[in-house]
């Protein structure tokens, strides 16, 4: 669920405005190669691999946060201004329950497994799938979700049997000092650390050659990250974002109800979650029924004021405040909801924006913040076009109770996720994965597929002595016969028409 536009491992453009992690806690360099040196010895000496350390280890992660968390709570309204409930609940909470969940599946999920169905000449063989852990991983987290994004793929990393590095982002710098001074004091130093720091730490990791990489942030730096990673031919897995989509089909569902749901997957974090909705799609003569709607919502919810609300949090720094001002400064839409902001708190209202055209200055990129454009449309055919002209979104949440206009939706567009009637709470969902698919990123999260993404599914067959009599078939010299014998099965089998 993140993003961090202004983040690179390549990037020496920031604000001065923008909190940053004090340099005199950054990780030495010469210190990042000792523990790239320490972490692969560990790996090859096989401590992470036992369930019950794995077990262990997970729980303790969970222990750090259960014992901490109004530091990790604080620290992170330090850094974002989020409310300690939007903290608990879409962050630490998921994190404590998950790694409980993960030690208490360990042997489900590592266990090997015996395929059955194969032919019936190949049983003796006892074809087997392991599951192996692939080596030290790193993980590069964002700063709008910091806790949850820096700690899922490392529990994941965990219950595989992985050694892994986290950095954090520097733009998290609470959370970043806090995050590596308590978990030295929970998990293995042997095996688990924090690298804190900025452009020169970041290049440094990336420079080394990892087991898997797991970047969370936008599609410029995960294209750096995948080709630094290509240097060693090391996997990656990036989870990037993108404009995702809501339709809201006005002749078949509640719009007060949408306006409800649309505005809680908005206005969470301020709009700085990947998977907020970027801008929605109704029928032209629906538009302002629903803006009524969310004005409702609004005054409902922040009732004396949203800058002043406790319940709602801040733009990160400076430099994104700027940034969407100025996406507000050229738009050629209308605000017809908000507008209000405070530059000094780097506070900004939800805004809603009516009448946005395709080259709008707030379609040309991910928003990443409190602005809802209102795109109109005529009819179905032209809401899937519009999306399918566009890469493919990390979120496409649909409101409609209509079973052809859903089906339709399913076969005629492709994104990350299809959320119908709903946006934001599909991350809630532990048994489902949560990736992109193209510009919105590749390579799955969460619990068990979180551990499938750092294990290598490793084939194993046991061919049996004793059946040596049978293979002599496929040993040279070649014969007419021997071919007949071992492709009669392939080449002539009957194919059907249809």
């Amino acid at each position: 669920m993140g993003q961090n536009h202004s983040e690179s491992p390549n990037s020496t453009v920031v604000s001065s405005s923008a909190a940053m992690i004090d340099p005199r806690l950054h990780t030495p360099l010469k210190d990042i190669d000792k523990i790239h040196e320490t972490f692969y010895k560990t790996f090859k000496s096989g401590k992470c691999r036992p369930l019950s350390y794995r077990r262990q280890q997970l729980y303790a992660l969970a222990r750090m946060c259960q014992e901490n968390v109004d530091a990790f709570t604080d620290a992170i309204f330090n850094d974002l201004g989020k409310p300690k409930q939007e903290a608990l609940l879409y962050e630490v909470g998921p994190i404590i329950q998950r790694a409980v969940q993960s030690a208490e599946r360990l042997e489900e999920w590592a266990r090997p497994e015996k395929v059955t169905d194969v032919p019936d000449w190949q049983k003796p063989w006892a074809p087997t799938v392991y599951r192996a852990p692939k080596g030290p991983v790193l993980v590069i987290a964002p700063w709008n979700y910091p806790f949850i994004l820096s700690l899922q793929p490392l529990y994941a990393a965990i219950s595989a049997g992985c050694p892994a590095v986290v950095k954090p982002s520097e733009f998290a710098p609470t959370y970043a000092a806090l995050l590596a001074e308590l978990l030295p004091k929970y998990l293995d130093s042997s095996a688990y650390a924090i690298v804190n720091g900025a452009v020169p730490e970041t290049s440094k990791l990336l420079d080394l050659k990892w087991a898997h990489i797991l970047y969370t942030g936008n599609g410029r730096v995960g294209r750096i990250v995948a080709a630094a990673a290509a240097k060693h031919l090391t996997p990656v897995s990036l989870e990037l974002g993108g404009k995702s989509p809501c339709f809201v089909d006005a002749a078949s569902t509640d719009l007060r109800v949408a306006a409800r749901r649309i505005l809680y997957g908005k206005c969470a974090n301020a709009g700085q979650t990947c998977v907020a909705p970027d801008y929605i799609l109704i029928a032209r003569d629906a538009q302002d029924a629903l803006v009524d709607a969310l004005k409702q919502v609004i005054a409902e919810r922040y009732p004396q004021g949203i800058l002043s609300s406790d319940s709602y949090g801040r733009v990160v720094n400076a430099a994104h405040f700027n940034r969407l001002q100025n996406m507000l400064s050229r738009t050629k839409a209308r605000v017809v909801i908000g507008g209000e902001t405070d530059p000094e708190r780097l506070k900004m209202a939800p805004t809603v924006l009516v009448d946005v055209t395709a080259d709008d200055s707030v379609m040309e990129d991910e928003i990443f913040g409190p602005i809802l454009p209102i795109v109109p449309v005529a009819d179905l055919d032209e809401v899937i076009e519009f999306i399918n002209e566009r890469d493919h979104p990390l979120a496409l949440y649909a409101f409609t109770e209509n079973a052809e206009v859903k089906q339709r939706l399913i076969d005629e567009t492709l994104s990350g996720s299809l959320v119908f009637n709903d946006t934001f709470d599909q991350l809630a969902v532990d048994e489902v994965p949560f990736c992109g698919v193209g510009e919105s990123g590749y390579g799955p999260q969460v619990l068990k597929h979180g551990f499938d993404t750092f294990t290598h599914y490793r084939s194993s067959e046991d061919v049996p002595l004793a059946i040596e009599p049978y293979l002599g078939a496929r040993y040279a010299p070649y014969t007419p016969e021997k071919t007949e014998v071992l492709t009669a099965v392939s080449v002539r089998q009957p194919i059907p028409s249809a």
